[in-house]
């Protein structure tokens, strides 16, 4: 996948077809963060596969719904464990990130892997996100330092709108005067 765009965190649950011997198969139950609904099916079935042996062939999408963020507008910190294959094998990794919700979480440990590591969408396995409430659990020092009491950033190079200005004026303006 090239441009994967914004994500969305979906919802699906699947099951194997029922059959004589199984009337009542178990229900599978995932997360997945995909761009679009087919990308969500298609990962399903993907780690269906690997996890349960139940091919697409032999199973069925039960539900598939878009899990919305309850605070949207709310600075939370997440901690995502991943699996991803690179190219001299696979690695388990834990990252931390400070978003406003999972998906910004998410779409930022895609662009982080792929600028660190050069890992690709298809190759990064998503274990498990998880909001860190307590700011005593954070473990990463670039997530810490944003944490601490009474923090302030520098407002460089401020330029002042005068009013008594005109709108037009017969030379370039100079704002390092």
């Amino acid at each position: 996948m090239c441009d994967i765009g914004r994500l969305q965190e979906y919802q699906v649950i699947g099951r194997h077809l029922p059959t004589e011997a199984n009337p009542t198969p178990k229900l599978y139950r995932m997360r997945i963060f995909a761009p679009n609904t087919v990308v969500a099916k298609s990962r399903f079935w993907y780690f269906l596969m690997k996890l349960r042996k139940v091919k697409k062939a032999n199973g069925e999408i039960v539900s598939l719904n878009v899990i919305h963020e309850k605070r949207p507008l709310k600075v939370k910190n997440f901690g995502i464990w991943i699996r991803y294959d690179s190219r001299s094998g696979t690695h388990n990794m834990y990252k931390e990130y400070r978003e406003m919700s999972r998906t910004d979480a998410v779409e930022a440990l895609y662009q982080d892997m792929a600028a660190r590591h050069r890992s690709r969408f298809r190759s990064i396995h998503i274990l498990k996100v998880v909001e860190i409430e307590k700011t005593d659990l954070v473990r990463r020092p670039y997530i810490k330092q944003l944490l601490t009491k009474n923090l302030k950033f520098p407002l460089p190079h401020r330029v002042g709108k005068a009013t008594s200005k005109s709108v037009f004026a017969a030379k370039r303006p100079s704002t390092f005067a």
